[in-house]
């Protein structure tokens, strides 16, 4: 079912950005990066999660450990265009992805248990997944990527992620890329994926613009709006 699986184990750091401040990283860092292969594309996510959002509400209280499954797309799929299902654990500020890339349709029956057992390690690593959580999809995260990689150091990413959207209804990849926006549209988030230390060309180019790292989920943002609008409605059907 698989075509192949990946591991990856890096740090990474978010970045708000202002459209000035983008603009200024770009030219700064053009002597030492060029375009990713592909440079501009849509990703298209699908997060699971238990009925009362256990995974999402954990990793919002930012334990030194937590974990995630998601399901990802890069614009929006066919029944059988490529998608990776990738657990992702954090531990002590260590990103680990582990991922594994099938045909949409065959992605969705592997988790709903409707297919046969993965003999590979991380196909196993999800499905022990999948029975210890019981998760469901439940909400859609979009987003346009423009990437980056370094050119004496490929695994040194620099992505800057612009029309963050997201939606709880009508959760499937193949239902398009629509979705109420997550952040202003103005704004800009900038991550930097990094195997060890950020180079000193970098380092010197975020201090000289102002420019600090700072905690920010995609969907725990979505999340926390879902619980504010759920608040806001329960209010009014009160009053």
């Amino acid at each position: 079912m698989s075509d192949y699986t990946s591991c990856f184990k890096r740090v990474e750091k978010k970045y708000m950005l202002t459209a000035r401040q983008a603009e200024a990283m770009r030219q700064g860092m053009a002597p030492y990066v060029k375009p990713d292969a592909y440079s501009h594309y849509t990703i298209c996510n699908i997060y699971y999660d238990t009925e009362d959002y256990q995974l999402i509400r954990t990793s919002l209280e930012k334990p030194v450990y937590k974990e995630k499954l998601r399901v990802r797309s890069y614009g929006v799929p066919r029944w059988d265009s490529p998608v990776f299902i990738e657990l992702k654990k954090k531990f002590d500020g260590v990103v680990y992805k582990r991922r594994i890339t099938v045909k949409e349709i065959e992605g969705d029956a592997f988790l709903k248990g409707k297919s046969a057992h993965r003999t590979d390690q991380i196909g196993k690593e999800i499905e022990w997944f999948m029975k210890r959580y019981r998760p469901k999809p439940q909400v859609f995260i979009g987003y346009d990527r423009e990437a980056y990689a370094g050119t004496e150091n490929p695994d040194l990413r620099i992505t800057f992620d612009t029309n963050i959207r997201g939606r709880d209804w009508d959760v499937s990849l193949g239902s398009g890329d629509y979705g109420e926006l997550v952040i202003p549209r103005e704004k800009i988030l900038m991550e930097l994926k990094i195997p060890g230390s950020a180079p000193l060309w970098l380092s010197r180019l975020l201090s000289e613009n102002g420019i600090f790292p700072q905690s920010f989920s995609k969907y725990g943002t979505y999340y926390e709006q879902m619980v504010k609008d759920e608040h806001r409605n329960f209010v009014h059907r009160k009053t």
